[in-house]
């Protein structure tokens, strides 16, 4: 066998994806910002940049050089972890490298064999593989539905389960744009005396009081565990991980993705705890942005897609192709706006997932529903 004949059956599965309109590939950044997750526009803000740059000034290493249980547990860490505590509510906080990361650290540790995790079927796919690397038994509950979650674990406990449930949920799907209906999670959550681990990636600086997110209400009781990550509204990079000083404690010494990792730069650290002062000093960046999520759902509305109420906001297509094929049209006129197809999505529901951030304003949103409007009806 030549070398190349190595490749063949990896060729043959690109092959198949394009045939499905499924082949992913790497883009640039070009055109109005519809596609990050920069919904704050805090990423390029002067204020982070300035941190930073202090930060740097005053001698805080680049690299942490090192796992945390090593070398690499630097004060911005620490500082970091004991502002998003007192922040967001919650008796620890655990410094992670990023969302993905956090959501597997978590779901492969906390969870014990014998125990049951409820996921949500649209969760992240960081959520999915977590919970099925990890020991306990894993099914998937009905989107945004608490009695499908009740049901599960009844349905568990029948067949005799007799360790803990795991609820698992995003606050706000970072596909579709809607919100977990967590009051009610919560109910579930005590009436099985179940832990509820709820992912705020979408939610954390944009809702709740002082951009605490929706889940503020709910932090720092013994059941709950919270992900905040830090590279979407936060402007920085990494994710925050707030729990009982009992969970974090059992993390560091359990958790193989927090104790074999060279732990998160300081600088984002850095970055992360400033973010957390901005959002809780500017609250007009959420109003502002408030205001373009009801211009969207309302443009949106007119042009028959359903709003989300949120900054994603879900344009459904259907049709992969058709789907890229308007992406690509929009991003010829300007807007960055990304087709997202299966697996991301259910099949069938291939979307322009359109974000709405601070970098843009209400003229650039306006204008991007005139181009869609036209494109839509070519």
């Amino acid at each position: 066998m030549n070398g190349r004949a190595l490749l063949d059956r990896y060729e043959a599965s690109l092959r198949g994806l394009a045939r499905k309109s499924r082949l992913r590939s790497l883009s640039g950044r070009a055109g109005l910002d519809f596609a990050s997750n920069d919904y704050l526009g805090l990423a390029g803000s002067k204020r982070l940049a300035e941190a930073v740059a202090t930060a740097l000034a005053n001698g805080t290493p680049v690299g942490a050089t090192g796992s945390r249980l090593l070398r690499g547990n630097d004060p911005e860490h620490e500082v970091l972890e004991e502002k998003a505590a007192s922040f967001f509510g919650a008796e620890r906080a655990l410094f992670f490298g990023g969302g993905y990361v956090a959501n597997f650290a978590v779901l492969t540790t906390l969870p014990q064999k014998g125990d049951l995790v409820v996921l949500d079927e649209l969760i992240h796919a960081s959520a999915h593989e977590g919970a099925r690397a990890g020991r306990a038994e894993v099914v998937e509950a009905r989107h945004n539905d608490a009695d499908a979650v009740d049901d599960a674990i009844r349905s568990w406990r029948a067949k005799g389960g007799t360790g803990r449930p795991w609820i698992v949920t995003e606050s706000l799907y970072s596909m579709d744009g809607d919100r977990a209906p967590l009051d009610e999670l919560m109910a579930v959550a005590g009436r099985h005396d179940a832990f509820l681990f709820i992912d705020e990636a979408h939610a954390t600086g944009v809702y709740g009081h002082d951009g605490r997110g929706l889940a503020h209400h709910l932090e720092g009781r013994d059941n709950i565990v919270v992900l905040h990550t830090c590279g979407k509204a936060l402007g920085a990079s990494g994710a925050l991980v707030t729990a009982s000083a009992v969970l974090c404690d059992y993390l560091v010494n359990r958790c193989r993705p927090f104790i074999y990792a060279t732990a998160p730069s300081p600088l984002m650290a850095v970055a992360s705890a400033t973010a957390l002062d901005i959002i809780a000093d500017e609250p007009d960046r959420r109003e502002r942005l408030a205001r373009l999520v009801t211009l969207a759902g309302t443009r949106a509305d007119a042009l028959g897609f359903k709003p989300s109420g949120s900054q994603i906001l879900p344009i459904i297509i259907g049709d992969n192709g058709r789907a890229m094929a308007l992406a690509e049209a929009l991003q010829a006129r300007g807007f960055d706006v990304r087709g997202i197809r299966p697996p991301t999505v259910p099949e069938g529901t291939a979307r322009l997932r359109i974000s709405l951030t601070l970098n843009v304003g209400e003229d650039d949103v306006s204008a991007l529903f005139d181009a869609l409007s036209e494109e839509c009806s070519r």
